[in-house]
């Protein structure tokens, strides 16, 4: 028992000494666990809060891009159209003007191929009736019955004028 009453002083002696001395320390250390603790969890808080607000930030940022690309494409779209409805006026006006340019030199074309015609055939003519005439005077039978038929003719002509 002897023991046992050394080991119970001891161990009050060794507690009295860690309460006194050990416990401020452990408290101050604590303390300072705890405080550190808390300016984290304040720090983590307002990097939550922080990273929220960048977050909405970038939303809306990106909702703007968003709305900003839209109508950068309809715009795009819009041009497009005015630029092939532009494109496809021109192709029609430049159809228009070469089928009346067409129009105009196929008429031309005709023209002249018709005055070429009367031209070869006036030339044709005036050689048949020359040679017509050659044969025909060239015969003095046939002239008398061709001079006797034409007075035949206007006897005739004459004479039923007057009845």
């Amino acid at each position: 028992m002897k023991f046992f009453l050394f080991d119970v002083i001891s161990f009050a002696v060794i507690l009295w000494v860690l309460w006194k001395y050990a416990r401020p320390f452990i408290n101050g250390v604590a303390a300072t666990r705890q405080e550190k603790i808390r300016v984290q969890f304040d720090e983590a808080a307002q990097a939550k809060a922080d990273a929220e607000s960048a977050a909405s930030e970038a939303e809306a940022q990106m909702a703007d891009v968003q709305a900003e690309a839209a109508r950068l494409r309809e715009e795009a779209q819009e041009q497009g159209e005015q630029i092939l409805a532009q494109h496809r006026q021109q192709a029609e006006t430049e159809a228009e003007r070469i089928t009346a340019n067409a129009q105009a030199q196929i008429e031309i074309d005709r023209a002249q191929a018709l005055a070429q015609l009367r031209r070869e055939v006036g030339a044709l003519t005036v050689t048949s009736t020359g040679r017509l005439v050659e044969e025909a005077l060239g015969d003095d039978e046939r002239q008398k019955r061709s001079v006797e038929r034409f007075i035949a003719e206007l006897e005739n002509a004459h004479g039923k004028a007057k009845s």
